[in-house]
């Protein structure tokens, strides 16, 4: 399963941080960066959708 469907999964509600990790198969300080990388690419991708428009 991709990385960022996973943490989508999470972020929605559907499973818990436990579950998360378990799936992506990752101890807890590695998924919260992991969950920093994805909110800081999924803003930075937001803001450069209002650029120029």
């Amino acid at each position: 399963m991709d990385k960022s469907k996973v943490i989508d999964a999470y972020r929605r509600g559907f499973i818990t941080v436990k579950e998360c990790g378990q799936i992506l198969g990752v101890e807890d300080v590695q998924l919260q960066l992991l969950l920093r990388q994805e909110l800081s690419k999924v803003s930075c991708m937001r803001k450069s959708r209002h650029v120029g428009g």
